[in-house]
């Protein structure tokens, strides 16, 4: 029998996510702070400052969850029965056809609101 022990959020976690934080930041403030150094250097700076922002923020309890809903919603991505491409091009072509009759349909029923409103202030010719 298979038993899961939820955890829950503590101060640690809390730390972890502001420290995680604080090196995003950080990055972003030493980039516009080293202007003089090539902005090779800076943007390889600020995208290793990105990775370890990744790696700190997964350890936290957050980090966990998101995760799991990551890969949960990679496992639901492979149930999901696509289109061919023929259902794709008959849908579109259904939904055009249906917006054009809706987009003919209201333009006469504006026309019509318009001469009935003229008529009923006494302002049509």
């Amino acid at each position: 029998m298979e038993t899961k022990v939820e955890t829950q959020k503590t101060a640690l976690d809390t730390l972890k996510l502001l420290l995680a934080g604080t090196i995003l930041i950080g990055s972003v403030v030493g980039y516009y702070y080293y202007a003089d150094i090539s902005i090779v250097l800076r943007a390889l700076g600020v995208l290793i400052a990105l990775a370890l922002t990744v790696v700190v923020a997964l350890q936290s309890f957050q980090g966990r969850a998101l995760w799991r809903f990551i890969q949960g919603s990679r496992v639901e991505m492979r149930k999901v029965v696509w289109p061919t491409r023929e259902e794709a091009i008959q849908t579109t072509i259904a939904v055009l056809v249906f917006a054009l009759i809706m987009g003919v349909f209201f333009w006469f029923l504006d026309l019509f609101l318009l001469w009935f409103t003229r008529l009923l202030t006494g302002q049509g010719g």
